[in-house]
């Protein structure tokens, strides 16, 4: 915990001095003595840090937390003493939540929300900190609420310093505004053991003693400064307040303390994430043993006289921003607000509350800066929309129910994209027309409404494949769903359905009513041009990552065993780049495949090609090249040695047509001799064919060209090749 001492305690100093006035401020409108606002922020840092997992984050009193203090401490008679019962209780259910191990609903808290939480405690820091800075203090540090308790609110707020406002206090949040700004262009930066934030609470000081030597009239006023209660040994027993032991008998205070439980857990999940944020690290929080870490010092918390302990954003982003490395720097701040209360009382009311407000401002502009907005709207409306709710609720309300308005907004929006999102379909022109519904990973109630609404909006007499190969989870009413579409709906509108990919312990095991392959009657009815068309459409899947035959091989095994009736024959290259099967995304038996090297025609090849189209009756011959042909290069390069000489001594006639290209670039003349390659091929084949050429001729085969490009994976075909070509010898 101890191996980043130099970073941890200058920022240690920085969250301890930020952090003081907050808790006073929070102890004051949650109407709760002065020293209870400081004990929470001790027992915070030094037993919440000790147990809690987080590196970064810190815990202490919080703004969100205070209506529901106030709420509580009404509920129990207004008595501060029986209030403590409440926490503690409070500690009890939180410990009791953190060994249940219900830290998990922090992972369905969504980012929106929590870079919303950010940019909003960014916009009101900013925004509560400038009468700080010009030294109007009348709204207590710490109050985050747009209604104030003054009657007035954040904006009118600002508007009444032009009426209240001190020189001093402008002069030195001016200067420090200044250091923080440039601190790190300077060589100033390499000083870690004190930072910028550090520099300008001296600054403030210095600047202030300054005025009250020089310049009386300019010097900050005793009410802009930070001000501690006088505590010392002596009278530490007398300031605490502890628990009435017969409150833990009320019932109202187990309800009470139930409610705080369940608000504080959630806030400080949502916190320890959000400050888990803004670690560059990115290390993560355990959210169980942060559970019980919030309990445990909510326990000792309320036995000891504090507020409710949550873990508190500003804080902790102002830990992060000021250096801090590990925990050390948050159980530091902890016993440096317990040296504050017994011995640092004369030095800590020195600090003008103005230099405060420039770091937390600069504070609050990192969480909100431009960019954070511009990166959500770059996600789409379905984060943005969220995001910036979340930012207006909070700002306009408070931390805990702009959280909630947004968590609502949110929620409609995962509604709304898994009614939508939650399968892909697509009708699938192969053999026959088929729909093709692919389900996610993980198929929820959510998604029960959008499934159904396909389903039942399938029209009679379809084919139709529900396709769960890469499907994790299928939940029970969505199960269900499926059942009565396989059994009921299904046969009575006459959908011939398969079920594939599904688990022994969902529906069943795959339910197979129909195998889309190639049978003889679809074949004698296919011509040459719809055989191009299916090929067309399987190369676009092929290519959007979207091909569905590959999944279906093991159901075509048994429809192909003893009989095949291939729609087309592929003349191609041996490279390993480019079967047909694949890159038309066909099946099993749809596809007969010709491959030699530079797909060149010879007598053997001319002869398979025959038997394809008259006595296993395909309708299609294509002659595929493909880029960066390695046959095609060594044709070009003239390599003839061995037994390759006869591969390229085929291919030379095209390079020699396409000659005068030469002087183009080695990839275009390379894909140009290709090209010239396939169309001599064909020539080459309606020379030597009558039977070919005859079929051809005819219309009952057709032939065509085709060049795979091996960087996008497209077929690019060149149709009517039959008709440029003369009539067999």
């Amino acid at each position: 915990m101890f191996s980043k001492i130099k970073n941890d305690i200058p920022s240690a100093i920085v969250v301890f001095i930020v952090a003081l006035p907050l808790c006073l401020g929070i102890a004051l409108a949650s109407g709760a003595p002065l020293i209870a606002g400081l004990m929470t922020g001790i027992v915070g840092g030094i037993v919440v840090g000790l147990i809690s997992g987080s590196h970064t984050s810190v815990s202490g009193p919080a703004a969100g937390l205070i209506p529901v203090v106030i709420a509580s401490m009404a509920a129990v008679g207004g008595n501060f003493d029986v209030f403590l019962g409440v926490v503690v209780v409070a500690g009890i259910f939180q410990l009791g939540f953190g060994l249940l191990r219900s830290g998990f609903i922090a992972s369905y808290i969504p980012s929106n929300i929590i870079k919303g939480l950010l940019a909003a405690i960014g916009i009101i820091l900013i925004m509560k900190q400038i009468p700080h800075a010009v030294g109007f203090d009348r709204d207590a540090e710490g109050d985050f609420s747009f209604l104030q308790a003054d009657g007035e609110n954040t904006f009118s707020d600002i508007l009444l310093i032009t009426k209240y406002f001190s020189i001093g206090s402008i002069i030195i949040s001016a200067v420090s505004m200044l250091v923080l700004i440039y601190w790190d262009k300077t060589p100033l930066k390499k000083l870690k053991f004190f930072p910028a934030s550090l520099a300008v609470v001296f600054i403030g000081i210095g600047l202030n003693y300054a005025f009250q030597t020089f310049y009386p009239s300019m010097a900050v006023l005793p009410s802009h400064l930070v001000t501690l209660p006088k505590v010392s040994l002596g009278n530490l027993r007398e300031s605490l307040h502890f628990p009435v032991l017969s409150a833990f008998l009320m019932p109202q205070v187990w309800l009470s303390g139930l409610i705080l439980a369940i608000v504080a857990s959630v806030e400080a999940l949502l916190n320890v994430q959000a400050v888990d944020n803004l670690d560059e690290q990115k290390r993560q929080s355990p959210p169980n043993k942060e559970l019980i870490a919030q309990g445990i010092g909510n326990i000792v918390v309320g036995f000891l006289g504090g507020l409710p302990i949550t873990s508190e954003v500003v804080r902790g982003s102002v830990n992060v921003y000021a250096g801090a490395r590990t925990k050390a720097s948050t159980v530091l701040h902890g016993a440096l607000l317990l040296l504050s209360i017994l011995v640092l009382t004369p030095f800590l009311n020195v600090i003008p509350l103005a230099s405060l407000a420039a770091v937390l401002i600069m504070t609050g502009y990192r969480l909100t800066r431009p960019a954070i907005y511009r990166e959500m709207l770059d996600k789409g409306w379905n984060q943005f929309i969220p995001f910036v709710v979340t930012v207006a609720a909070i700002v306009f309300t408070d931390l805990l129910t702009g959280i909630i308005i947004g968590m609502f907004v949110s929620v409609f929006f995962i509604l709304r994209s898994n009614y939508k999102n939650p399968f892909t379909v697509e009708t699938v022109k192969h053999v026959n027309e088929t729909i093709h519904i692919e389900l996610s990973s993980q198929v929820s109630f959510l998604n029960k409404a959008s499934i159904k609404d396909t389903l039942w909006n399938i029209p009679s007499d379809s084919k139709v494949v529900i396709d769960a190969s890469g499907t994790e989870y299928i939940d029970h009413d969505v199960q269900e769903l499926l059942r009565d579409f396989k059994n009921v709906l299904a046969p009575e509108r006459n959908i011939t359905l398969n079920m594939i990919g599904l688990k022994n312990q969902y529906i069943a095991s795959d339910h197979v009513q129909f195998v889309n392959v190639v049978d003889k009657e679809t074949q004698a009815q296919l011509s040459p041009s719809e055989v191009v068309d299916i090929l067309r459409s399987g190369n676009d899947r092929f290519v959007t990552g979207k091909s569905v035959n590959t999944r279906y091989f093991h159901q075509q095994i048994d429809a192909t065993a003893y009989q095949q009736h291939p729609m087309a024959v592929v003349l191609g290259c041996i490279d390993s780049r480019t079967s047909p099967e694949l890159v038309f995304d066909s099946g099993l038996g749809d596809i007969l495949s010709t491959r030699i090297a530079g797909n060149i025609v010879s007598p053997e090849v001319i002869g398979s090609l025959e038997l394809a189209c008259d006595k296993i009756g395909s309708k299609l011959i294509v002659i595929m090249g493909h880029s960066n042909c390695g046959a095609v290069a060594s044709a070009i390069h003239n390599v003839k040695h061995d037994n390759i000489g006869y591969v390229t001594a085929k291919i030379r006639p095209a390079v020699y047509t396409m000659q005068a290209m030469a002087d183009g670039s080695k990839a275009e003349f390379e894909k140009a001799v290709t090209i010239q390659n396939i169309k001599n091929s064909v020539t080459e084949i309606m020379h030597n064919s009558s039977l070919l050429s005859d079929m051809i001729r005819s219309g009952e085969v057709g032939i065509v060209a085709a060049y795979y490009d091996t960087e996008t994976g497209l077929v690019t075909f060149y149709d009517n090749m039959a008709a440029q070509q003369p009539a067999a010898a």
